[in-house]
């Protein structure tokens, strides 16, 4: 949902390429345990995040499964619904309110169809080979929400207004108290309703971490009795590293505004190696980082990936598809979208029927779907940061699994460059999946790349392979 999220300032470490070869994933570990079953698809998963409203013309469950066989072509594997549940009046924000205001948490927003319909979209996901996971807002309502009138004991109250209490200056939602056991159980048994009537995958939960963790191991413990589920949470590890407790992945915002800053301020490299070193400090073990360039939040608040990272933004998402962690796409960023969308009004993403980066994201998806070393979360997946000459401009790393391998190179820089790969891991046979080209790596290679250029090399059970 809207808000602003405090930026981290990042410690003073040295630069994550000075490591040597020292694998990356063993830099300075701060191990976060979860105990809780996983799901066994979520390693080599990644998220599509859905905003219904403005996907289509009609804005429906159903003229949205129209578009599953294009995104399961382009290898989507999980659908993320921002939320589903209807939205209330009192209030509300534009025309049409916030999706994370809602006013029944086990009801379907009339916008969007009815309960049938869901419940058909998710058998046909399913059936294609999906996950499904729904946005969960649990730290407040709408001011009409069911429950203010038959349960107004589950809310915060204003001592100055003996009124709901605001949610953080924000005025068309109000906080519940979770102090209350009562709110707790009856949250816990409305997150069981759609596992049990929609037989969903798991919940993307929203401010996670503006809710106390303790009721999120609470709900995990007693949902797991249901369904082994996935749990991504909106809270970055490097301001709640906690939250991994309760949750399987967590969000990279301070990665995603550090970003920003190094593009538009034209800051040095070791501010995103600075930052990674700390990510990698505590995105261990079973902990898995979400990557993204975009979301509904920061399209709408703050620009288009295009408005905020120029002719970087690609960089970045061969980045999120293969550092470890977790990649997330957002509704139309294949086609590439442009534009803000608005958040409370119907803003129709302009399709054309082009999808220029179809096959862009295709190959990544794939890549990650099919490539071992690309697992999040697996103890059998290794991350070598290979030294270069240009380690001012330059990331490249190895991610390897036994002796399947990837290696991705990106120039971090607004200019061309000229350098060599020197690393001892440097070796094998790749091909560039991008490219097709064929390399034969024997330790030490040069490399020509252009401003923000990127390779992604791919070998596959000790033989170079090509998507």
């Amino acid at each position: 949902m809207k808000r602003i999220l405090p930026l981290l300032l990042a410690a003073a470490m040295a630069a994550c390429n000075n490591a040597g070869n020292k694998p990356a994933d063993q830099l300075n570990k701060k191990m976060i345990h979860n105990n809780y079953k996983k799901a066994g698809w979520i390693n080599r998963t990644n998220i599509y995040e859905v905003n219904l409203r403005q996907y289509t013309t009609e804005g429906t469950f159903n003229a949205f499964a129209q578009q599953l066989p294009r995104l399961k072509e382009m290898g989507v594997e999980t659908l993320w619904f921002m939320p589903i549940t209807p939205i209330a009046q009192k209030n509300k924000k534009g025309s049409m309110g916030s999706y994370y205001a809602c006013s029944d948490y086990t009801s379907i927003n009339p916008e969007f169809g009815n309960l049938d319909d869901f419940k058909h979209l998710v058998k046909q996901a399913h059936d294609m080979g999906f996950k499904v996971i729904i946005d969960w807002v649990a730290n407040h309502t709408g001011w009409d929400h069911v429950w203010t009138k038959t349960h107004p004991d589950y809310y915060e109250k204003d001592s100055a207004t003996n009124d709901f209490k605001i949610a953080s200056g924000m005025d068309d939602i109000i906080e519940l108290d979770y102090k209350n056991p009562a709110l707790r159980k009856a949250m816990i048994e409305a997150m069981r309703y759609w596992v049990t009537e929609c037989d969903i995958d798991g919940f993307r939960c929203d401010l996670a971490f503006w809710v106390e963790l303790d009721f999120w191991l609470e709900a995990r413990t007693e949902l797991e009795k249901t369904k082994t589920l996935f749990w991504l949470a909106e809270s970055d590890p490097l301001e709640h590293p906690d939250y991994y407790q309760a949750f399987d992945a967590c969000y990279t915002w301070t990665w995603m505004h550090k970003t920003e800053d190094f593009y538009k301020k034209h800051q040095d490299k070791n501010v995103l190696d600075s930052v990674l070193k700390d990510y990698n400090a505590i995105c261990s073990g079973d902990n898995i980082p979400l990557w993204f360039t975009t979301n509904h939040d920061e399209n709408s608040w703050n620009g288009s990936e295009y408005e905020k990272y120029g002719d970087m933004a690609k960089a970045l998402a061969v980045f999120s598809f293969t550092w470890n962690g977790m990649p997330m796409i957002y509704s139309g960023q294949e086609l590439p979208n442009l534009k803000r969308l608005k958040f409370f009004d119907k803003d129709t993403i302009e399709w054309n029927g082009k999808y220029e980066l179809h096959d862009f994201y295709k190959k990544l998806l794939l890549l990650k779907k099919h490539n071992p070393a690309l697992r999040a979360a697996d103890p059998h997946v290794t991350t070598y940061l290979l030294s270069t000459t240009a380690n001012e401009s330059v990331l490249a790393f190895l991610r390897k699994n036994d002796d399947d391998g990837i290696i991705t190179i990106i120039n971090f820089s607004n200019k061309d460059i000229n350098f060599d790969v020197k690393d001892d891991n440097f070796k094998g046979p790749y091909v560039d999946v991008f490219s097709d080209r064929w390399w034969d790596f024997d330790g030490q290679t040069h490399f020509e790349m252009k401003a923000w250029e990127y390779m992604v090399l791919s070998k596959a059970n000790g033989k170079v392979k090509a998507l």
